[in-house]
């Protein structure tokens, strides 16, 4: 099994509702390319002082488990997927940093 963990920085902040409708959307939209086993997501919960640390700094945090580095490449590979990706990058411009690996526990 391999887990793809992304970090989601949006450029500007988004309203609670928007956040919210983002997380549902990257969830289905992955749930819908057939090869995730499993799907979590989760908001940045901040600290003081963070935004004074040159870093990307996570809005949230998504983590997308598939059985291997082929099955990875395969669901990026749906259109659905980046429909979803340019409707969202268009309304509310983000980055993302990730890190494939074997799961945390």
């Amino acid at each position: 099994m391999l887990t793809h963990t992304m970090i989601v920085s949006f450029n500007e902040p988004l309203p609670d509702a928007e956040l919210d409708q983002y997380l549902a959307d990257i969830e289905q939209a992955m749930f819908d390319t057939g090869f995730a086993q499993s799907v979590a997501t989760r908001r940045h919960v901040p600290t003081p002082g963070e935004e004074a640390i040159p870093a990307l700094i996570a809005t949230a945090i998504v983590q997308v488990a598939v059985a291997d580095t082929d099955t990875l490449a395969k669901a990026f590979t749906s259109p659905s997927l980046h429909q979803m990706i340019d409707r969202w990058q268009s309304r509310h411009p983000y980055r993302v940093a990730w890190a494939n690996h074997e799961p945390l526990s």
